[in-house]
C-alpha cells in the first residue's frame, strides 16, 4: 500500500506526464517547421460608463443608428432623442430637419455603416467629442462626416453639434 508521501509524489508525476503529453500536441505542425503560429485575435472590446460624457455620446450614437437601421425613425428614435439630448438641442434639430429635409442628428438621409466617438476637448463645463460617420456610397467606395458634439458635464445630455469640415 502507498504511503501519503508517496501517493502526492505518484500524482504529481501523473500531473506532469499528461502535462507533458498534451503539450507536443499543440507545439507540432506548423511551429515544427519553423513557421509561427499567429493566436486568434480577440474581437474588440467595448465598455464604457455612464458617468463619461464621451461614451453617452456613443452610447446614443450606437443605439440610434441600430434603431434607424432596424425600424427607421419612430417612437423609439424619438425617445432616444428625449433621454440623450436637452430640449434645446431638440428644437434646433427639428428647425434644421424641417429646412434641410435631412436626420439632424446624423446630417444626412440614410443609415451609416459604422460609427466612431473620441474625446476631443473640455472646459467651460462642457465635453467635446468627434463622431466620424462611415456611410457607404458604392462597392469600395466609402466616405466620412465628421461631427463635433457639445455634451453638458453636469448633467451629460448632449447639447450642441455641428458638422466638422
Amino acid at each position: 500500500m502507498l504511503t501519503t508521501p508517496a501517493r502526492r509524489r505518484l500524482a504529481l508525476g501523473c500531473a506532469v506526464l499528461l502535462l507533458g503529453a498534451t503539450a507536443p500536441g499543440i507545439a507540432t505542425g506548423s511551429q515544427a517547421s519553423g513557421a509561427a503560429v499567429a493566436a486568434p485575435e480577440a474581437p474588440p472590446a467595448r465598455g464604457g460608463s455612464p458617468q463619461s460624457t464621451v461614451d453617452r455620446v456613443a452610447d446614443f450614437y450606437g443605439t440610434y443608428i441600430d434603431v434607424l437601421f432596424d425600424s427607421g425613425q419612430g417612437r423609439l428614435s424619438h425617445a432616444l432623442r428625449n433621454h440623450y439630448l436637452t430640449p434645446e438641442l431638440r428644437h434646433s434639430l427639428a428647425r434644421w430637419e424641417a429646412t434641410h429635409q435631412k436626420d439632424g442628428v446624423l446630417r444626412a438621409t440614410g443609415v451609416p455603416t459604422a460609427w466612431k466617438v473620441v474625446y476631443n476637448d473640455s472646459g467651460m463645463g462642457h465635453c467635446w467629442s468627434r463622431v466620424t460617420l462611415t456611410w457607404k456610397v458604392a462597392e469600395n467606395h466609402v466616405r466620412h462626416t465628421h461631427l463635433m458634439i457639445q455634451s453638458d458635464i453636469a448633467t451629460r445630455l448632449i447639447s450642441g453639434l455641428k458638422v466638422e469640415k
